[in-house]
């Protein structure tokens, strides 16, 4: 993939709890809807069924596809739409078995008309058709594919149509992570330096810096609102969230009264050694708790892998360096969000295409270079930090019990940041020269992993986890 893809889509802001089963159908009805206005079919249609296909159809009631679907067609936005009013909408489709379509013009629909085909297309894993009728006769048929971190495309788009990488549209065109780091070392800078001047293409500084201040602001609240929410997760599991109590004992008697009150409350805590790890798997829990109870988070890549990110960068923020400012904040997102992009061009960050290796793999990679980028790590040290953070998630397995962004979702985000810290360490210690394994390399080795891993260990409830346990020991 020779396209350029911004840090802005990497890091997304949406509502949990998975960036491939609910954000990006979220976004396939909008694109439906802004279809069907363009060609001038908006105003004829009385009715409506949606068709979801492999992956979405197999977990896509523990991921709340459907809710996502309808809440899309119902014209909710998923980055602005008070997260209290989504229940609603909902309630008031199941109750007047109506659609507020586009929230322009009622039509009869009922739950029932998002059907769940176990089918697989043959394009990707995560398939879901929206057809429109007009008195009783299909007039539009627009098939969509999620294929993860909220990206959606048909089959038929030519993306080369996208603002192409190249040194004609940006200075430092990057496809793959030897060609960052062969810039850095001519350009004799750090990888946000070079990441900054290509989003300067596309956007001024102030822009910049007001929408990365949004997505750590929204991350922080994240976090924030998971360590101070107490009781059990939504979806039938009974999963008792952890972070409020863990936070409990860690916080001890801190006084505050927001979430930026809140870092310096924990930069004021002493912090024992061992308290160390468990801070960083409070934030981690905190902010994947939030996305399984549909909460707004950031795809950092993915939804399920949102806690990851946030996590580390706490932990650079109240335990490596209690005088770290924005700029600090805003380096990390930049190099976190280029990282990512090479893994999506090159393989993948879909779990339905290449299991949790995918997300919380990648994620952990995203984590470890930026990481490594402020504690003094060299370009060529941050591309072995993530290299090394996926080296040691080859093979990683989705396998959610139920299909519910919980069990194992959930822990594997605390165990992606420490591995994530762990990464950056070793990482300041080595000569990346004489590195044995490339992150290229990695990446390669991640999509061969995954093209050769058994369909049912790739977010389907088919396999591992999700067979072994059954619903009575849920």
């Amino acid at each position: 993939m020779s396209q350029f893809i911004s840090v802005f889509d990497m890091l997304k802001i949406g509502v949990g709890p998975s960036s491939s089963h609910t954000l990006g159908p979220w976004r396939a009805a909008e694109q439906w809807i802004k279809k069907l206005k363009e060609t001038q079919l908006f105003n004829t249609i009385d009715g409506i069924k949606i068709d979801l296909y492999g992956s979405l159809s197999l977990t896509g009631k523990g991921h709340a596809t459907d809710l996502a679907v309808m809440l899309g067609l119902s014209g909710a936005d998923p980055e602005y739409t008070p997260v209290e009013n989504l229940g609603n909408i909902i309630n008031q489709i199941k109750q007047t078995n109506k659609l507020h379509f586009n929230a322009e013009k009622f039509i009869l629909f009922s739950i029932d008309n998002v059907v769940f085909n176990k089918d697989f297309l043959p394009f990707h894993a995560n398939g879901l058709t929206f057809r429109g009728f007009c008195k009783g006769k299909e007039v539009s048929t627009e098939t969509y594919y999620s294929i993860g971190g909220g990206f959606i495309i048909q089959e038929e788009d030519n993306l080369s149509e996208e603002i192409e990488i190249s040194k004609q549209n940006f200075p430092f065109p990057i496809n793959k992570a030897e060609q960052l780091e062969t810039y850095c070392e001519k350009e004799n800078c750090l990888i946000s330096d070079i990441v900054l001047k290509n989003e300067l293409e596309l956007k001024t500084l102030d822009e910049i810096d007001t929408e990365l201040g949004r997505i750590w602001n929204t991350m922080l609240e994240c976090a924030y609102i998971g360590c101070h929410t107490e009781g059990k997760l939504p979806g039938g599991l009974n999963v008792k969230r952890r972070a409020f109590d863990s936070h409990k004992k860690l916080i001890k008697n801190a006084t505050y009264n927001n979430p930026t009150e809140w870092v310096s409350a924990i930069r004021n805590t002493e912090v024992k050694f061992r308290e160390i790890l468990k801070w960083v798997s409070c934030f981690a829990l905190s902010v994947n708790e939030v996305n399984a109870s549909l909460g707004r988070v950031v795809t950092a890549p993915t939804n399920g892998s949102a806690g990851v990110i946030p996590a580390v960068l706490m932990y650079y923020l109240v335990i490596e360096n209690h005088e770290a400012n924005f700029e600090h904040i805003k380096k990390f997102l930049l190099v976190a969000g280029v990282i990512g992009s090479v893994f999506k061009k090159n393989a993948t960050i879909s779990a339905a295409m290449g299991g949790c290796q995918a997300e919380i793999g990648v994620s952990s990679a995203m984590a470890a270079a930026a990481l490594t980028e402020l504690l003094g790590g060299t370009a060529s040290q941050s591309l072995v930090a993530a290299e090394i953070a996926m080296e040691h998630h080859l093979g990683l397995t989705c396998d959610p019990i139920q299909g519910l962004v919980q069990v194992p979702c959930i822990e594997r985000n605390a165990m992606g940041a420490i591995k994530a810290i762990h990464a950056a360490e070793l990482a300041l210690e080595t000569n990346p020269k004489e590195s044995l394994v490339s992150l290229d390399k990695v990446i390669d080795t991640m999509w061969k992993t995954a093209k050769d891993m058994n369909r049912n260990y790739k977010e389907t409830s088919e396999g591992g986890l999700a067979v072994t346990v059954g619903l009575a020991d849920c």
